[in-house]
């Protein structure tokens, strides 16, 4: 892909402005004409693989999400392409949008890039098109979503049926009846869940976030957005701690393929005047993550956006992900709606949270603790709350990071349970289910959950400073003598993944967290409730500081352990009972 040369006045650290970025769209939208069909309303890209959808579905995808670019680009001549294939599309072409469909996800992408470019798409066509273009997404009206996400489709198609006038009452119906629901899913802090349960990631921003608060602003609706704005508003502060010092989000959750799409609610903020970043720090963020994946072969020899992560790679894919499906990475250009004088475009860049400071941060809704380190730009997820079974390993894991991938669950049919990095393996399973949070705090996070069928729990509490990590499980339920099997980072090369025993664990062999193997320490279980304890670390330093000399750990008890960091700070830990307690060690306690 050809760019313009970097700015490193303007930009300074990712040499990108919004010349690189309409070029980048530019190119991205010159690469997929040739797989258009000769009346344009679908889009076939190469490959072998399918959606669960089917072919038909996946061509509707690739006009619907190649169309949002081609109106956040704001393109006439390209516009005026797909509006041929609207006039296509709608006169049969496109599949009916039924209950729980893949059209119903595709027509919202339509009906959004129709309302931003109203003057220059939907108002010059005939009026034969309007009405069966209408039709065809009237339908998403009463269509029946998956209880998550998809419950913002309507509302989004809602919203451009009002305002051209078409069945408004319908569309203000579906409108209200998407909101409502979303409702029943805000727990506070800026943060959703995607659907009943406990369910956190990406999605909080490119589709919890990103539709409402665009339907509020569309719509001039002071309400909605004072509410949906505050929201945002909370969620970013929060969000902008996701993004490495390299531009790399954080690989947790599912639809990684979407890519930098991640840098859709930092523009929403900006556009709306509801974020707490300076405008330096949107683009900062903003553009690394789109130059991170520009730079890692996420378009290929053709132009083309790639299913998987830098270049192909099936195990971030799930059975939905169609050829087109990495194109809703179109919603990170959301940017450009902005005009170039904007002060979002025309500030300097300013660094991103993880490349001002060490930070370890607690985010209290998905109970997840955040720890950065500015030496390496690296950021570690360590999760306690959130859980989607469906998309392990990317939800149910101990840690996530910038740097790193989990191993795949799939690879335990031709290997031991080593392959689980950040899990704990209790008789040779390693699952991790009925994640129950216990809390999150200053330098601390802590959770519960049940291993197999068997009454097994795990009781885990991490906590950390810098690049250290204290890592605790106490094990209940096990009979004595039960294997127990605690791992550590899978770390790529030039990223170092140590984990050191300190209390019932040894070290396992072959497990000194090289390139793509998870550090790895095994035990067994005593009588009654069993301790183990580790220190970890990931980091990218060229000679770190040795991990011993970081914290000393001692352990008090059956169920507790008293840490003492190198700056002297002392914290003691319980993990028995109903509820994890940290804090400073009692008065007149020996140390």
């Amino acid at each position: 892909m050809h760019l313009p040369p970097p700015d490193p006045a303007l930009s300074p650290r990712t040499g990108y402005t919004r010349a690189h970025w309409e070029a980048a769209a530019d190119a991205l939208l010159a690469a997929v004409e040739p797989y258009a069909t000769e009346d344009r309303a679908l889009y076939h890209f190469p490959g072998d693989r399918e959606s669960w959808s089917g072919r038909l579905s996946d061509g509707l995808e690739g006009y619907a999400r190649t169309l949002l670019l081609a109106a956040f680009r704001r393109d006439e001549t390209a516009l005026q392409r797909y509006a041929d294939g609207l006039a296509a599309g709608v006169f049969g072409v496109w599949p009916r949008i039924e209950d729980r469909s893949q059209p119903l996800v595709e027509a919202a992408s339509i009906a959004l890039a129709l309302r931003l470019t109203r003057p220059l798409l939907w108002d010059r066509l005939d009026d034969s098109v309007r009405h069966r273009a209408a039709a065809w997404l009237g339908d998403a009206l009463t269509a029946e979503p998956w209880p998550c996400n998809w419950e913002l489709f309507p509302v989004t198609v809602g919203g451009f049926l009002q305002e051209i006038g078409y069945r408004p009452e319908a569309a203000g119906r579906a409108i209200d009846r998407g909101l409502e629901r979303i409702e029943n899913w805000y727990v506070g802090g800026g943060w959703y869940t995607d659907g009943d349960g406990r369910k956190y990631d990406y999605y909080n921003g490119w589709a919890m976030h990103l539709y409402p608060v665009l339907h509020a602003h569309l719509a001039g609706d002071s309400r909605l957005m004072t509410a949906y704005g505050s929201r945002l508003r909370a969620h970013l502060a929060d969000y902008a701690r996701l993004f490495g010092g390299d531009g790399a989000p954080l690989h947790q959750g599912r639809s990684l393929t979407y890519r930098f799409a991640t840098a859709a609610p930092l523009w929403l903020g900006a556009l709306t005047g509801h974020t707490p970043l300076p405008p330096g720090e949107t683009r900062r963020l903003a553009s690394g993550a789109l130059k991170y994946f520009l730079e890692r072969h996420a378009v290929d020899q053709r132009g083309l956006l790639t299913l998987g992560w830098h270049g192909p790679d099936p195990a971030v894919l799930q059975g939905y992900s169609g050829p087109a499906s990495p194109y809703w990475a179109s919603k990170g250009f959301l940017g450009l709606l902005l005009p170039p004088e904007h002060e979002v475009w025309t500030a300097p860049e300013e660094p991103g949270p993880a490349e001002r400071e060490d930070a370890v941060t607690p985010v209290a809704a998905p109970n997840w603790l955040l720890q950065s380190t500015r030496a390496d730009g690296l950021v570690r997820l360590h999760n306690h709350g959130s859980e989607d079974v469906r998309y392990d390993p990317y939800y149910t894991r101990l840690a996530y990071s910038t740097a790193t991938a989990p191993s795949p669950s799939a690879s335990l049919a031709s290997s031991s349970s080593a392959a689980y990095d950040n899990s704990v393996t209790v008789g040779g399973d390693p699952s991790r289910t009925g994640i129950e949070p216990l809390g999150a705090g200053d330098g601390w996070a802590a959770s519960r959950h049940t291993v197999g069928g068997a009454g097994v729990r795990v009781t885990s509490v991490l906590l950390a400073r810098g690049a250290t990590e204290v890592r605790a499980h106490l094990v209940t339920g096990a009979e004595p003598g039960t294997p127990v099997r605690v791992t550590g980072w899978a770390a790529p090369e030039g990223v170092r993944a140590e984990l050191v025993p300190v209390s019932g664990l040894d070290g396992f062999p072959g497990s000194p967290g090289s390139s793509g193997s998870p550090a790895s320490l095994t035990g067994t279980t005593g009588e009654g409730a069993t301790l183990f304890v580790a220190l970890a670390r990931l980091t990218a330093e060229p000679r770190p500081v040795p991990l011993e000399d970081t914290v000393s750990v001692r352990v008090e008890g059956p169920d507790g352990i008293r840490v003492r960091w190198s700056g002297g700070t002392e914290v003691r830990v319980s993990l028995s009972g109903d509820a994890v307690r940290v804090g400073p060690p009692a008065a007149g306690a020996d140390g």
